[in-house]
């Protein structure tokens, strides 16, 4: 009976959905993550795009089916609030590493640094900084970082597609940044402040915007805790669904015949599709029942698709 008893309590519940999290600073992506998947009871969750251990702000956890669509979010643009320290250089390119090099000001003005943030704004090249997490020889570079062993990076292409002015004074400035996936936010601050010519690294980092998903709609971990004390059901009212990640993807409706050939694996062919990308697929119930591709000629392949219970 005890033996029982013990089964049943290490249960986990099948949890569908998208819980947005506004990540303290203090803990990483990965604990945090854990964090809210014993609080949820929650059988399978990932997050959807890593945030530093010093860095807060907008963490989106996929539960159970919805970890499938995990990579649109993880591939998809973001917006960050960045405090930038001038005349410091540090060793990690945040406020956490070791002071590498300390040099003067220059007088700098509003037009000055906006004109100067004008040179990283489109289509450029960024060299992965070495604290990353990023593999080099099948090791994370920034094991190799904590051994003071640098190691070659090829440089990547992202999109800065805005570099908004917030404030600054005599040592700071303050921005936001819209970039493109796998954009380091820490280079970006390192490279400006070379090119104001005294420096800088990253003060503060906060992620306003994942994809379609806003900051303002998240909630702290604390927050959740307490809502966990009102019920299962409260803390499911917190959740999205899924296809709240894919808002900007087409979508197509099928038939109960189209829906059911899809789910065996085979390709739909269906008229009044766009000619390529990905489609937001539902049944006739208008149930989303998973994301599928166009081929050239003009076939639903099935992609990702959802068990729908």
């Amino acid at each position: 009976m005890k033996k029982i008893e013990k089964h049943k309590k290490n249960i986990r519940n099948n949890v569908t959905g998208i819980l947005l999290l506004d990540k303290p600073v203090g803990i990483s992506s990965n604990k945090s993550l854990q964090r809210i998947k014993n609080i949820y009871n929650a059988k399978k969750a990932g997050h959807t795009g890593n945030l530093d251990v010093p860095a807060s702000g907008l963490l989106p956890i996929c539960f159970g089916e919805a970890t499938k669509i995990c990579g649109y979010l993880l591939n998809s643009n973001k917006k960050y609030y960045v405090k930038c320290k001038l005349g410091e250089t540090t060793k990690t390119g945040d406020a956490t590493g070791t002071m590498l090099l300390q040099r003067k000001i220059p007088a700098i003005s509003k037009k000055i640094l906006v004109d100067i943030f004008k040179n990283f704004v489109g289509n450029i090249q960024q060299i992965p900084p070495m604290f990353s997490a990023l593999k080099y020889n099948g090791k994370r570079l920034y094991k190799f970082a904590y051994k003071d062993i640098e190691v070659e990076r090829t440089a990547r292409n992202i999109t800065i597609y805005n570099i908004e002015f917030i404030r600054s004074s005599h040592d700071y400035f303050e921005i936001e940044v819209s970039c493109s996936k796998g954009t380091y936010i820490r280079t970006l601050v390192e490279d400006i402040g070379e090119k104001i010519g005294c420096g800088a690294h990253v003060s503060s980092l906060r992620r306003l915007e994942t994809g379609p998903f806003h900051l303002s709609h998240s909630s702290t971990l604390e927050e959740i805790e307490s809502i966990a004390n009102q019920g299962q059901k409260s803390l499911y009212d917190l959740l999205l669904p899924m296809d709240t990640a894919l808002k900007d993807i087409p979508e197509i409706r099928l038939d109960k015949e189209e829906a059911y050939c899809l789910s065996r694996g085979q390709f739909v062919e269906i008229s009044d599709i766009p000619e390529s990308g990905p489609l937001r697929i539902y049944n006739s119930s208008y149930e989303f029942i998973g994301v599928g591709d166009i081929t050239e000629d003009g076939q639903i392949r099935p992609k990702r698709l959802i068990n729908i219970v």
